[in-house]
């Protein structure tokens, strides 16, 4: 039996291998344009390299010395005293937002700053399961 044309792509499975090839043109033509697209972005990255990783170095510097010059007002010494009061009334392990809902309802000055400041010294530190502990032995 000898078949041409399109008898012959028909008996082959010639329509499926077609489909096939025309979807991975497809896609690929599809990919290929999206890489062009966003190629001067990666071009950019790549030329500017040098200050990208200075910026980024720069800025972990500035955060560590941010951290250590940090000097809390009168206010602010005495608003983290009341949170150990409110820590050791909340009881061990206590929420923040209990502790900050405690301390908003009390008038404390600036209680989210406070807060901010003992988490950063360490005075308020995670235990683990989403709660919060007092250290007390920091000070």
């Amino acid at each position: 039996m000898n078949v041409t044309g399109l008898e012959a792509i028909s008996a082959n499975n010639g329509w499926a291998i077609a489909a096939v090839g025309i979807s991975i043109v497809f896609t690929g033509l599809t990919l290929l344009s999206l890489i062009i697209s966003q190629l001067h972005k990666v071009l950019k990255l790549w030329d500017e390299r040098g200050e990208i990783y200075q910026r980024l170095t720069q800025g972990q510097e500035k955060d560590e010395e941010i951290l250590q010059d940090i000097r809390l007002s009168h206010d602010l010494e005495e608003s983290a005293r009341h949170f150990g009061l409110l820590a050791t009334r909340a009881g061990d392990p206590f929420s923040l937002p209990k502790l900050l809902d405690l301390s908003v309802k009390c008038g404390l000055i600036r209680p989210h700053a406070t807060l901010n400041y003992l988490i950063l010294k360490k005075q308020i530190v995670p235990d683990g399961n989403g709660y919060f502990i007092w250290d007390s032995e920091k000070r």
